[in-house]
Parts: C-alpha cells; sequence; structure tokens
C-alpha cells in the first residue's frame, strides 16, 4: 500500500491500515529520514491502542515498554544509535523481539534487517517506510507492506 498523507491524516491512517495489522503481525518496522514522521507514527499507533502516557523516542535507552488497558506489550525500539546485531543480542533486545505475546515497533531498523528476514520473525514483520519531499513539508508518503 502507498498512500500520501498530510501529517492531519496520520490518525486516519494508523485506524485503517495499521490497527488492523495488529492482528497478523507483531513486529512493525518504520524507515524513513530524521523527521520523516517515524515517531509522530509510532506515538498514534500507541495512542490508538490505548497508551495515555507521554510516548517518548528512546534514542538514548534503545526501547521503552507501554502496557496497554487491555493487557497488550508494545516495545518501542529506536536503534539509531545501534551499529550491529551483536550490539542488538548483547543487550538482550532479541529477546524482546522473541516474546509472542508482545508487539515491537522499531525504528531504524537497518542494523537488525538480516535477523527479521529469517523464521519466524519474517512472517511477523509489517514495514513501514516513510518519506518527504521538502518542497512539501506536510505531504508524506507512507510505504506499508505488507
Amino acid at each position: 500500500m502507498k498512500k500520501n498523507v498530510t501529517r492531519a491524516d496520520i490518525p486516519n491512517l494508523v485506524k485503517t491500515e495499521l490497527i488492523p495489522r495488529l492482528k497478523t503481525h507483531r513486529i512493525f518496522t518504520f524507515t524513513g529520514s530524521l523527521g520523516a514522521g517515524k515517531t509522530t507514527t509510532v506515538k498514534e499507533l500507541l495512542s490508538q491502542c490505548g497508551i495515555t502516557e507521554p510516548v517518548t523516542s528512546p534514542t538514548f535507552t534503545y526501547v521503552n515498554t507501554y502496557q496497554a488497558p487491555s493487557g497488550c506489550t508494545f516495545h518501542h525500539f529506536d536503534l539509531y544509535r545501534l551499529e550491529t546485531i551483536g550490539a542488538f543480542v548483547a543487550a538482550g533486545f532479541d529477546e524482546l523481539l522473541a516474546q509472542q505475546d508482545a508487539y515491537c515497533l522499531i525504528e531504524w531498523p537497518a542494523c537488525i534487517s538480516e535477523l527479521l528476514q529469517h523464521p519466524p520473525l519474517n512472517q511477523q514483520v509489517c514495514s513501514i517506510s516513510i518519506s518527504y519531499d521538502p518542497a512539501h513539508e506536510n505531504l508524506r508518503l507512507f510505504h506499508i507492506t505488507p
């Protein structure tokens, strides 16, 4: 699915395109340049799942965990500063990724992309790529697969 949206359209995009995918996917990767809207989209997804506490990007801690009123656990990763799969595993993050009863929302997933390509994880990944044209500051192109 490819769709151009404004920032104001992100809540509807999350509602119609991402929330339904929670039934079939538990790992959501978010790629895009700085300022593209990765964290904004994650915040909206968590909000629509009932998270009321402030959601911040875990840029320096790498992961924040949130518990929804429904009992669902969400691990929000920001791997911008993480350089290798080895560092990811050494930190124990692979254990969070393996939790079958939790969702993982991963910003900057490139350093663990090889890990996500292997079964059983590869069947659980939904990829969200966000891009923008600096000439159209409010317009974002979302590419969501599958």
